[in-house]
């Protein structure tokens, strides 16, 4: 479990990164990201965050079976449910979300009273072919977001976006143009690209934007089809790394 203190003339912020390692069972998913959240909360932290595809395991062959519609799905009402118990800024990961016949890739946030404040739907689907390495197609089964995310709560304005959004600055200059100071990418960088980019991406949205960046990954799972990087961890404004985890499960 991680956590880290930010602070400034006003005011000082706990926030938590929780790295949950998912798998077939959802239920079980589910119950694992609420432990994490309320351990967290009991730890101080009053902005807590969850990976990408914290609900079912990432990968083209579960997208479909595993998503939900929102905000009718359990996943939804779970997540507002417990920002509402433990009174805290939730920015629940990403879910697969299903509207009609189009599958997205999306991320929810919640307020401490459980009010939904956001809902982002990735932009930049990820798809790489690197040969001897990983070849991944998410547009074979997810459609685009077009929404550039960002929320308003007692911490101030954040910015949400996910995962293959953080290779695009303007992206996160735009959210720092509309006065976001904390930008969000609940992710799962692959264990090929993760260890070349994952840190230098993040340090580098902080310094373009002079934000705090938290990134929230999944853990490392042998067993996975799609194996993550993990290293959730959260970026100074100047660039500096604050915290980090390794590529096991913890908050």
């Amino acid at each position: 479990y991680m956590g880290i203190e930010y602070s400034n003339m006003q005011s000082l912020l706990r926030v938590a990164v929780c790295q949950l390692k998912p798998g077939l069972n959802k239920a079980s998913n589910l119950a694992q990201a609420v432990t994490a959240i309320k351990t967290a909360s009991d730890q101080g932290a009053r902005l807590i965050c969850l990976p990408e595809c914290f609900n079912c395991p990432y990968g083209n062959e579960y997208f479909e079976k595993y998503a939900e519609e929102i905000p009718e799905g359990e996943t939804y009402s779970l997540l507002a449910q417990t920002a509402r118990d433990c009174r805290v800024v939730l920015v629940g990961g990403s879910i697969p979300e299903r509207q009609g016949s189009q599958l997205f890739n999306t991320a929810l946030a919640f307020g401490s009273d459980g009010t939904f404040l956001a809902k982002h739907r990735k932009m930049h689907l990820f798809d790489v072919d690197i040969p001897g390495k990983i070849t991944f197609c998410e547009s074979k089964t997810l459609t685009a977001g077009n929404n550039v995310t960002f929320f308003d709560c007692e911490f101030g304005r954040i910015g949400l976006a996910i995962c293959y959004d953080i290779r695009f600055p303007l992206l996160a200059q735009l959210m720092q143009q509309n006065g976001c100071r904390i930008l969000v990418y609940p992710g799962a960088f692959n264990s090929t690209t993760g260890p070349l980019h994952w840190e230098l991406l993040a340090r580098a949205r902080a310094v373009d934007t002079q934000s705090v960046v938290v990134m929230a990954s999944v853990a490392f799972d042998p067993t996975a089809t799609y194996p993550a990087w993990g290293h959730s961890m959260v970026v100074g404004p100047v660039g500096d790394v604050k915290s980090q985890l390794n590529r096991d499960e913890g908050i």
